[in-house]
């Protein structure tokens, strides 16, 4: 996975921001702590391609970004991991 470019920090995005995955420009629909382990907190990006509507999501755990972010791409009614070459926000 290559980090391109970091406007801000991940744990900064919100709704209405833009994250670029693959190339694919998607918008963050919601930012959340998806499970709380007392020293670390599994986060979630939920994003969606304004032109097809489809829905991914990123996750990670909040004190090892680089290490564990990982995306999503919803498949019918489950969520399916995808490998990301590039990546930037």
């Amino acid at each position: 996975m290559n980090i391109v470019k970091q406007s801000k920090k991940i744990s900064e995005l919100k709704k209405g921001d833009f994250v670029t995955v693959n190339g694919k420009k998607l918008e963050v629909d919601a930012h959340y702590v998806f499970e709380d382990y007392k020293t670390t907190k599994e986060m979630l990006v939920e994003l969606f391609d304004p032109k097809t509507d489809k829905d991914y999501q990123l996750r990670y755990f909040s004190d090892q970004v680089e290490e564990t972010l990982k995306f999503y791409e919803l498949k019918e009614i489950v969520y399916e991991e995808t490998d990301i070459d590039k990546i930037e926000w």
